[in-house]
C-alpha cells in the first residue's frame, strides 16, 4: 500500500474503502458502468473506456474507491486530467462518480482530497471543473467543504445534455446547461482549512450579495418547466452581474425554502 493510500484511509476514516489508482480494462469498463448508473445518461454522453485510457496515457489518471476487506469492489472514482492555464500544468477534474449505495457516506469527499494529495505530489496547485448552478447539494459540498471559489459562469456550457431536461404542457424540452466553474486553489489557507475540516473563512464574513435558487430544482423542473427556464435565466444574470462588479462566489447557505450562493469582495 502506497503512503497516499494510507494518509487518505486515515482521513476518510472507514477501512472498508480503499482509495488507489485505476489501471486496468476491467476497472475503466467499471468507470463506465458507474457512470450509466449515477448519471442516467444516453452513451452519446458519457466517458468511453477509449478517452479513459487515452487520458491516462496522456498525464491524467483516475483514483477509483474500491470496497470491501480485499478492496475489490470499485464502487466510485474520479477522473482528472492534464491542462494548462497560462504556462502553468494544471488539474482538470472531469467527473466523479460514487456508486449509489455508497452515497452519503462521505466518500465523494475523500476522493476529492485524494485527488488533491495525488496533485500535489505532482507538483500541481490548481484544479479546474465544472458543476450546476441548480444544485444545492453539489454547491454546498464545492464551496463550503473542498474550499473552491467560483469567478466565471459558463452559459450553455455542454450544448442541451440528457440532465437539462424540463416538463411543460405535457411535453418534454431541453434546458441550457449552464454550469460553474469551479477553481480549487490546493495551497491557500482556505483549502487548507476545508482540509482540516474548518470552515473557511469567508464563513465567518457578511457577504456583499447573494444569489438565491430553487429548493427543489428537479421537482420544479419536472412540473413546470417553463417557470425552471424562467428561474435558470434569472440565476445566471443575477451570477453574471455580481461577477461583471468584481465579487467572488465563496460561500453557500443551506435552507431548505431559500437556498443561496453567498458572494464576497475578490481580495
Amino acid at each position: 500500500m502506497s503512503r497516499q493510500t494510507e494518509t487518505v484511509k486515515r482521513a476518510g476514516g472507514s477501512d472498508d474503502v480503499l482509495i488507489r489508482e485505476c489501471t486496468t480494462i476491467e476497472e475503466f469498463d467499471t468507470c463506465v458502468r458507474l457512470q450509466r448508473e449515477v448519471f442516467d445518461m444516453p452513451d452519446l454522453e458519457l466517458s468511453p473506456r477509449r478517452h479513459l485510457i487515452v487520458s491516462r496515457l496522456a498525464g491524467g489518471w483516475i483514483l477509483g474507491a474500491y470496497a470491501g476487506a480485499a478492496g475489490g469492489e470499485l464502487v466510485g472514482f474520479v477522473h482528472h486530467l492534464v491542462a494548462v492555464r497560462g504556462a502553468e500544468v494544471i488539474g482538470y477534474s472531469h467527473m466523479m462518480a460514487v456508486a449509489a449505495r455508497y452515497q452519503n457516506r462521505g466518500l465523494g469527499a475523500r476522493l476529492k482530497w485524494a485527488q488533491r494529495e495525488r496533485a500535489l505530489s505532482e507538483g500541481r496547485n490548481f484544479i479546474r471543473w465544472t458543476f450546476e448552478p441548480m444544485q444545492a447539494r453539489n454547491a454546498y459540498f464545492n464551496l463550503n467543504r473542498l474550499g473552491v471559489v467560483v469567478r466565471s459562469y459558463g452559459v450553455n456550457f455542454y450544448g442541451w445534455d440528457a440532465g437539462t431536461e424540463a416538463f411543460a404542457e405535457g411535453k418534454q424540452f431541453n434546458l441550457d446547461s449552464d454550469r460553474l466553474i469551479a477553481e480549487w486553489e490546493l495551497r491557500t489557507p482556505r483549502v487548507e482549512a476545508c482540509a482540516r475540516g474548518e470552515r473557511p473563512a469567508h464563513a465567518a464574513s457578511t457577504p456583499a450579495a447573494a444569489v438565491e435558487i430553487p429548493a427543489d430544482w428537479k421537482q420544479l423542473r419536472h412540473e413546470d418547466g417553463r417557470a425552471a427556464e424562467r428561474e435558470l435565466l434569472r440565476v445566471r444574470s443575477e451570477f453574471q452581474t455580481h461577477f461583471a462588479a468584481g465579487l467572488v462566489c465563496a460561500g453557500f447557505e443551506r435552507d431548505g425554502e431559500r437556498p443561496r450562493y453567498l458572494f464576497y469582495s475578490d481580495e
